[in-house]
């Protein structure tokens, strides 16, 4: 039977103050009033029922997860106690749905991005489920099919077609996020994808690849399957690492006893990991500003201005190329361009200020 399991863990520290400690950015209300979390559940919700749908998330997100998702039964929630990266976020959804259903085969997708349009990725979801139900040792990875030569994402080298699965292509190997003129080379050859970060997978093939490569993963995930009550315990001390690095890249190298599919993803594909994505989903102004909240500009350009505090409006005059962002606990002001040492600033933030305001 098909499942899908969503990710939903992570702080979002790039979209400080936005995001902060109790309040991660797949919970905020983002994009017309909906958060990315209640986004991804719409979407898993066109492929299963709400009864087939889990949320792996952090424990102290488990009650606002069960209230954005009242359709989602509590026993599909898993809380972890501390995060120990997207291994063992996959790892452990299988080892339960494996107990709950032996012949499980399970689309692992995010909560941290917009896709559009949503029939498509439906569709080519639907293929995904079809080559893991036909081929018992198939990973099965989605791809975005690249529209610039992005740095920031990883890539997949796709190779042959898969016969009778539209758009489904072996995988060469998975390159890491690449220099400007690597990815335009990547870009320019047709034979790349971006590396979604979403698979499909028998929970049985997957939990296999686990027990020849990493076993005491192995050991440790089955032992909490069979035993919830011992979460605490258990969790804590799984080897932290990436499903990429602990599974999909060696499977691709001929190690494990499966092999790695991908399936195009010809859709618009937006990872919400920041303020300069977050600015392509927000409404923009006659003068290049991407705006939320209240507001008011004069002679000013190209900004990121988002106001989050109810009781108050922010004004810009004269100024071009910043991130201006108001929470009633913080307030942002940044060069666009260092956006992305936001995570810098937070450290400082906890250092200086105190952990309440991270």
């Amino acid at each position: 039977m098909r499942y899908v399991v969503i990710m939903a863990g992570g702080s979002g520290t790039r979209l400080w103050p936005l995001s902060r400690q109790g309040t991660p950015k797949q919970l905020l209300p983002l994009v017309e009033g909906r958060s990315l979390l209640r986004l991804a559940f719409e979407r898993s919700l066109a492929s299963v029922p709400a009864e087939r749908i889990l949320v792996v998330t952090g424990a102290a997100y488990a009650d606002e997860v069960a209230a954005q998702l009242p359709e989602l039964p509590a026993d599909n929630i898993l809380g972890e106690p501390v995060g120990r990266d997207s291994l063992n976020a996959v790892a452990w959804p299988a080892a339960v749905l494996a107990r709950r259903d032996p012949d499980a085969v399970i689309a692992q997708v995010t909560a941290d991005h917009v896709i559009e349009p949503i029939d498509v990725f439906v569709r080519c979801l639907d293929t995904a489920f079809a080559v893991a139900e036909a081929d018992a040792d198939a990973l099965v990875t989605l791809g975005v099919v690249p529209t610039s030569p992005h740095t920031g994402y990883g890539y997949l080298h796709r190779g042959e077609a898969l016969a009778g699965f539209e758009g489904a292509h072996a995988v060469v190997q998975f390159a890491e996020k690449p220099a400007r003129e690597v990815a335009e080379g990547y870009l320019a050859s047709g034979e790349y994808w971006w590396n979604a970060g979403m698979f499909v997978w028998r929970a049985t093939t997957l939990l296999e690849q686990l027990r020849l490569l990493l076993p005491a993963t192995y050991a440790s995930i089955t032992e909490l399957a069979e035993h919830p009550e011992r979460l605490a315990d258990i969790f804590p001390g799984l080897a932290k690492t990436s499903v990429d690095y602990g599974v999909m890249e060696p499977v691709s190298a001929g190690h494990g006893s499966a092999h790695v599919a991908a399936v195009a993803l010809p859709v618009q594909w937006r990872d919400v990991g920041g303020y300069a994505s977050l600015a392509e989903i927000l409404a923009g102004d006659s003068a290049g500003n991407a705006v939320s909240g209240l507001s008011v500009a004069i002679d000013a350009t190209d900004n990121v201005v988002v106001n989050a505090d109810a009781g108050s409006v922010i004004g810009l005059l004269g100024v071009s190329g910043l991130v201006v962002v108001r929470t009633p606990q913080a307030t942002l002001v940044a060069r666009a361009e260092d956006a992305e040492r936001i995570k810098e600033l937070v450290a400082a933030v906890t250092l200086e200020a105190g952990p309440q305001f991270a």
